[in-house]
């Protein structure tokens, strides 16, 4: 009786929002560089793409999270239904479902059932939001991938097998003498004020109103104050552009970049975020915040407050255990609460100050981690694939400052 012709070793990652996009990039582009001929197929990106990942079909416009609307369900069934069929067909050797829990812990359980390896890169937040799904984690995973240091504790304490890895953000240095020459052509004031209303319709909806009523508010208050927002994609600068003019126009002084965090924060005295990832990238630059998330008070008084199992919602607060940067969370009404934080710390060059040095205390946790090479290394060893030379950390031009 002849044996069965093994299956090539293949790799299926899937990401279902611009955040997915960003983690998963660079671990395929070092996937790719180990081992050029290794067939790595991805429903995701256009980052994923670059860097050298075949995709299946694009996703990753919005986020499939939370409560979402009746056609956002039929699209995920959709692609919940393509994927599935995909597996059966191709029989990829491993999955690796990349952030998004609502919609990839289905898909990793699908690809249990089959038989496939599973290594999720970035750790569901189960420690925030309902550590009663560990048991469904445990069962539809092999490995989990962690990016912030607490995680591996706690998931290993619950019988989860996991690695930290360190943080995509802090694997690439930032060249800031050419940040530093493109920051020449913003606007330039006083006080410049970044503005980061995040890339999910929902938090667009909720959060971007006030921050422009907050903008305007500094505005009277400092006329030399000049800010600028940063859009994830021009879709999103269409969406805020379309806000703005329902609520009294654009207003003078305030400019919008695309796809230019790391510019941003280079360029920016202060800056006031919605929570998530991005108040990292203005960690790594050291730049003082108030970060802050709009929320339904009923919805936190019924349902929320019981949910919420950490103390902090910002990612640099969670990582140093305390409260480094201005935290507004819970948050229910209008701007002012804002207004008056960020102008505390607009004309507070102290508080400025303790935050940078709190902020440089979390970078250090990062020191000596990539994350790409350390995702790479783990995947590649659960696909069975020969090990390849890891690639080196690249210096930065110069430190932040």
């Amino acid at each position: 009786m002849t044996e069965p012709r093994a299956h090539p070793v293949s790799v299926l990652f899937t990401a279902f929002e611009p955040s997915g996009d960003d983690h998963a990039a660079p671990v395929i582009a070092e996937l790719r560089r180990r081992h050029p001929d290794l067939a790595i197929y991805a429903w995701g990106g256009p980052k994923m793409a670059q860097a050298g990942a075949r995709i299946i079909q694009p996703t990753g416009d919005d986020a499939v999270v939370g409560i979402p609307g009746w056609e956002t369900i039929r699209r995920y069934l959709r692609i919940r239904k393509d994927i599935t069929r995909w597996m059966d067909e191709h029989r990829p050797t491993v999955h690796i479902p990349v952030d998004s829990p609502g919609a990839n812990f289905t898909l990793a359980r699908s690809a249990k059932k089959r038989g496939l390896k599973v290594v999720h890169l970035v750790a569901p937040q189960l420690w925030a939001w309902g550590p009663w799904r560990i048991g469904k984690l445990r069962r539809c995973t092999d490995l989990v991938l962690c990016i912030l240091p607490f995680e591996q504790a706690w998931f290993e304490q619950r019988g989860v097998r996991t690695r930290f890895i360190g943080h995509p953000l802090f694997d690439e240095p930032l060249d800031l003498d050419r940040l530093d020459q493109e920051a020449r052509a913003l606007p330039t004031g006083e006080h410049r004020l970044i503005v980061l209303p995040g890339s999910r319709a929902a938090e667009l909806r909720r959060n971007f109103p006030v921050m422009l009523a907050a903008f305007r508010e500094l505005r009277r208050r400092h006329p030399g104050l000049v800010g600028v927002v940063g859009a994830t994609t021009d879709a999103v600068r269409a969406q805020l552009q379309a806000k703005a003019d329902l609520l009294g126009g654009w207003p003078e002084g305030l400019d919008v970049q695309v796809g230019k965090t790391d510019l941003l924060a280079r360029w920016g005295t202060v800056a006031m975020a919605v929570s998530g990832t991005v108040a990292l990238q203005l960690t790594k630059q050291l730049r003082p915040m108030v970060v802050m998330y709009k929320t339904n008070e009923l919805s936190w008084k019924c349902a929320g407050q019981f949910l919420l199992r950490v103390p902090f919602v910002a990612l640099p607060n969670l990582i140093a255990g305390r409260e480094v940067v201005t935290e507004l969370f819970p948050y229910f009404k209008g701007h002012e609460r804002l207004v008056e934080a960020v102008d505390a710390l607009l004309c507070g060059p102290e508080r400025q100050a303790r935050q940078r040095q709190g902020l440089q205390g979390v970078c250090a946790v990062f020191a000596g981690h990539l994350a790409s090479a350390s995702a790479a290394d783990a995947i590649g060893s659960v696909a069975g694939l020969p090990p390849a030379p890891r690639s080196e950390p690249r210096r930065a031009v110069q430190q932040s400052a």
